[in-house]
């Protein structure tokens, strides 16, 4: 499976280069240096953290197709039919997983991460999470119980995963009759956006109809502004990680009341309780205040650069030969990998984060 990620990393390089040199030609760019890198930097420590942490993502749901799967002839999946069922279900379920990921405190920490570029481009698409497979995979379990092999389940996800790539672009318009149906590059600018009306809509992954159906839809009307409405304020990978866990962990040890303790984690976004909001005010977001961060350079951005391209080739050679590496090595490496690009920010941009 992980082969396959390769040949689609070297996909992904020649479309965000063509993206690239189509802004530039239009006078429309939409990349910058240290975001672009940020952006990838995350996309690439999804798939080694992906690597150490299979039991959630296949291991728990192979478990329960195995004990408790209703339809389990997988001669009757392997269709046509059989597979487009698979991916509808994948999607109608990660539906579900998306929108618990903004409107459920603990499950937003671990998605933040895809929202924090303030850019909004094919490398916003490999802005991907690491720790969602840890909380999110019990919602996928309804697909084993229904008989999915557990080999379509994975392949079906990387369909939809794959898909949502080209709907990161300012640089489509509006589809007509494809907007009403599919997630399509309009409805997913809504979606990234901090706009008023266009907070928490948009969460289809291939389709859009969940949208329709519960609630959730919003048209594409006004510009978007893209980003968190707390900004990360920073291009350090691990904080990137961890700002939204400290901020929670922050108030969670402040507040008194051990039920507003656990509200923190299931609350929505931003809620907070009155002793720590009374305490700690933040100030209410203002999107005409809103502004694109970027650092001063650091001390060496072109050598940041070409290690972190060192670091991109080194991830293929990983991911090639991730199904026979021993676990140890793989977290080892893992573990590796998050400091380099520690390194590499540090290189790239000088110090910026504040805890």
């Amino acid at each position: 499976m992980y082969r396959l990620v390769v040949f689609a990393m070297l996909a992904f390089a020649v479309l965000l280069a063509a993206e690239y040199a189509y802004g530039v030609m239009r006078g429309r760019n939409t990349y910058r240096l240290s975001d672009t890198i940020s952006s990838l930097s995350q996309g690439l420590l999804s798939q080694w953290i992906g690597v150490c942490t299979l039991l959630f993502q296949v291991g728990l749901y192979s478990g329960v197709y195995e004990h408790l799967a209703v339809f389990t002839d997988e001669t009757a999946w392997d269709c046509w039919y059989g597979w487009v069922l698979a991916v509808l279900q994948f999607d109608f379920w990660d539906y579900w997983l998306h929108r618990a990921g903004h409107e459920v405190s603990i499950f937003w920490a671990a998605h933040v991460v895809h929202h924090q570029s303030e850019e909004f481009n094919f490398s916003t698409a490999l802005r991907q999470e690491s720790l969602v497979a840890l909380l999110g995979w019990p919602f996928y379990l309804p697909m084993a119980v229904a008989g999915v092999p557990p080999q379509m389940f994975g392949t079906a996800g990387l369909i939809v995963l794959f898909y949502q790539f080209w709907i990161h672009t300012e640089h489509v318009g509006k589809l007509g009759w494809f907007d009403k149906l599919f997630s399509s590059p309009s409805n997913h600018r809504v979606h990234h956006a901090v706009n008023d009306q266009y907070v928490n809509k948009n969460y289809g992954g291939m389709l859009v109809i969940w949208d329709r159906l519960f609630g959730t839809f919003a048209e594409e009307k006004e510009p978007c502004v893209y980003g968190t409405r707390v900004p990360l304020r920073s291009w350090n990978p691990l904080w990137a990680i961890a700002a939204v866990y400290c901020s929670i962990a922050r108030d969670i040890r402040h507040t008194r009341r051990w039920r507003d303790k656990l509200r923190l984690l299931l609350m929505p976004p931003g809620w907070r309780p009155a002793d720590v909001a009374e305490q700690f005010p933040i100030a209410p977001f203002d999107i005409g205040k809103a502004s694109r961060y970027d650092a001063p350079r650091g001390p060496a951005p072109w050598l940041g650069g070409m290690v972190f391209l060192l670091l991109t080739i080194g991830s293929g050679f990983f991911l090639w030969h991730a199904d026979s590496l021993p676990w140890a090595e793989s977290a080892l490496g893992t573990l590796a990998f998050l400091f380099a690009l520690v390194g590499v920010d540090r290189l790239l941009n000088r110090r910026s984060v504040s805890v």
